[in-house]
């Protein structure tokens, strides 16, 4: 729902990040709420900004249960997406036979 309302609001509508796929900016929303801001400005340094979401923005458009809501999808995602590719490492070693 956070992004759906971020979507249609029009100062943020462009400020999301890019969108590789259908759907990547709700994790382009919650990456920029869910890592520290020293992380955030590296990125935005290195000119790699155009891939997140404004984090200025987010911030003024979001409440705290919103922020709160996109760290643990953000967190869960990518612990679960690490977990996979690790098992599937393990499984090529054949330790699940």
């Amino acid at each position: 729902m956070t992004v759906r309302k971020l979507r249609k609001n029009p100062e943020t509508k462009n400020e999301l990040g890019i969108e590789l796929a259908s759907g990547w900016d709700i994790i382009n929303v919650a990456q920029a709420l869910a890592l520290p801001d020293k992380v955030i400005q590296k990125i935005n340094k290195n000119g790699w900004s155009s891939f997140c979401a404004n984090t200025d923005l987010l911030y003024k458009h979001t409440n705290t249960l919103d922020r709160f809501i996109g760290r643990i999808f953000y967190w869960f995602f990518i612990i679960t997406g690490l977990a996979g590719a690790f098992l599937v490492l393990l499984n090529s070693f054949g330790l699940f036979d």
